[in-house]
């Protein structure tokens, strides 16, 4: 089974982050993904090709949609995270754990 998975929580809050923005580009650089994280915090993409992936996760303007006080900008605005896959068979896992002013990105054992 190939693929990525996101999971993002809010960990100041202790919810999903339903509704979290997320912009996925491919190795060449296309738009895969342009998505809203589901209501337990969950967002599926596929993986063409193996090489360096890039996701854009929107924290600050998920953080003042929920009503949380952040400045504009926010400490942590839209973050992009890069990651290769040098193998398409196996699985990407992309657990996020945030807060308005830190976070936790790894490739996880999904």
């Amino acid at each position: 089974m190939s693929g990525i998975s996101i999971h993002v929580f809010d960990v100041s809050r202790g919810i999903p982050a339903a509704g979290l923005r997320v912009e996925m580009k491919g190795p060449d650089g296309a738009s895969l993904l342009d998505g809203r994280v589901s209501p337990q915090g969950t967002l599926d993409c596929a993986t063409p090709s193996t090489g360096l992936y890039e996701a854009v996760f929107h924290i600050g303007d998920w953080y003042r949609a929920q009503g949380v006080p952040v400045p504009v900008p926010a400490f942590l605005e839209a973050v992009p995270f890069r990651f290769g896959i040098a193998d398409l068979a196996q699985y990407y896992h992309l657990p996020l754990k945030m807060t308005p002013w830190g976070f936790s990105l790894f490739r996880g054992g999904a």
